[in-house]
């Protein structure tokens, strides 16, 4: 494992080790992390992900048409 040499103001640094503490990890474990993460190539789009879901729903209305007027006779918020 090589080491490198960052730069980054004291107070980035100070919160960013708090933050690492907080969840039980080192700073090196933490930016370790941050990095897989940054270049690793997502499995999908999530927005894609969402559509290609909603595609694969199916609803049943047991053959019920809607027509707009049932639609606005309905007292939703009373």
């Amino acid at each position: 494992m090589k080491n490198i040499t960052l730069s980054i103001p004291d107070d980035l640094l100070a919160k960013s080790r708090e933050y690492a503490s907080k969840r039980g990890t080192s700073l090196n474990e933490f930016i370790r992390a941050l990095l897989r993460q940054a270049i690793s190539a997502p499995e999908q789009d999530p927005v894609k992900k969402l559509i290609a879901h909603t595609q694969d729903i199916h609803v049943q209305t047991k053959n019920w048409k809607w027509n707009r007027a049932e639609v606005y006779e309905r007292k939703v918020l009373s």
